[in-house]
């Protein structure tokens, strides 16, 4: 303690003693030389700590040297949400740690961590996923001599949206805007069929999305091959995919043959990839003034897109993690 602090301690002792004998406010700040605000402070805080409340505290200084012990807890309280929010941002936790908003920030980027965004997945309880998975991957590794693969699948309920008001074009220092307002002018559903070989797709538009449709898809796709070609159509698992309709026409044709996703994979099916393209090139800001109009514009963007078709190069992200290779085969 410095002489200084001692002749505070000091201080603030002779004016609870003053004021204990019996001596105003206004005296005892004209005997040790201090305000009335000083004699009402330190009165108070004798009279609920006694003693112990003629201490000065410091309130301190927020911390500026990021030390491992403080990363340590910065780390595990950012894991753990606080009980007003769903998780923390820099300046609440900064408040909650009595810190620098910047060094959480500096904390979170070095560990790589972003309280602030979500990411959601689905979880596939096929109990033969492994099998079905490496039959679909096989299909795309080592595809079948003289076969064609095909991934099919439907975007459905697409709506022919009109905007109300006129769209204002982008301009420089400004964005694209449309009008909140619009018009339903109906829905269509898209068919399309990937050819994994040359990523070309073929196009179908339909009212609905029934068995009977899907057979006439699956039509479409054998007239568009050589006849007696080995054709290999990965689909999902929707009901009208494995009605008695198709089984019927599979019998029928069996040159052609069906491999179903497991259940909660769409990921494995790459026409998926494709869906979300035409999604952010076409539909997602696109302006229809008819169903027939929505579906002039979604064929013209397919024959445009199948002037320079582009496959999807498969690979494992992660090695260690993969399927056995002794289970993939050549989708037989």
């Amino acid at each position: 303690m410095s002489r200084t602090d001692r002749a505070e301690d000091a201080r603030r002792a002779r004016l609870i003693l003053l004021l204990a004998d019996g001596h105003t406010w206004d005296e005892a700040s004209e005997r040790i030389d201090c305000s009335r605000g000083f004699v009402a402070s330190w009165s108070k805080r004798f009279s609920e700590q006694r003693i112990a409340g003629l201490y000065s505290r410091h309130v301190g200084q927020v911390a500026t040297v990021l030390t491992p012990e403080l990363e340590a807890r910065i780390l595990e309280c950012t894991r753990h949400a606080p009980s007003s929010s769903t998780h923390w941002t820099t300046r609440k936790l900064a408040v909650r740690l009595d810190v620098s908003h910047m060094m959480v920030a500096r904390v979170w980027r070095k560990h790589g961590l972003k309280p602030h965004r979500i990411e959601r997945y689905m979880a596939s309880n096929d109990p033969d996923f492994e099998k079905k998975a490496a039959d679909i991957i096989g299909l795309y590794l080592n595809p079948p001599a003289h076969a064609a693969v095909f991934c099919v699948d439907e975007k459905t309920h697409i709506q022919a949206l009109d905007r109300k008001d006129p769209v204002l074009p982008l301009s420089p220092g400004r964005a694209e805007r449309h009008g909140f307002e619009y018009y339903r002018h109906g829905t269509l559903s898209l068919y399309a069929a990937f050819n994994t070989q040359t990523g070309e797709v073929l196009g179908k538009t339909a009212e609905r999305h029934t068995s009977a449709e899907f057979v006439a898809f699956l039509t479409d796709i054998l007239i568009n091959q050589p006849r007696g070609k080995e054709i290999h159509v990965i689909a999902d698992n929707l009901s009208a995919h494995k009605s008695q309709q198709v089984k019927d026409f599979l019998a029928a044709h069996p040159k052609l043959h069906l491999h179903f996703t497991p259940t909660y994979s769409s990921w494995l099916n790459q026409v998926e990839l494709w869906f979300g393209k035409i999604e952010r090139d076409v539909i997602a800001r696109g302006v229809f003034t008819s169903v027939p109009d929505l579906k002039r514009k979604l064929m013209r963007y397919i024959r445009h897109y199948n002037k320079s078709p582009r496959i999807v190069k498969w690979k494992y992200a992660d090695p260690s993690r993969h399927i056995s290779t002794q289970s993939v085969g050549t989708g037989h």
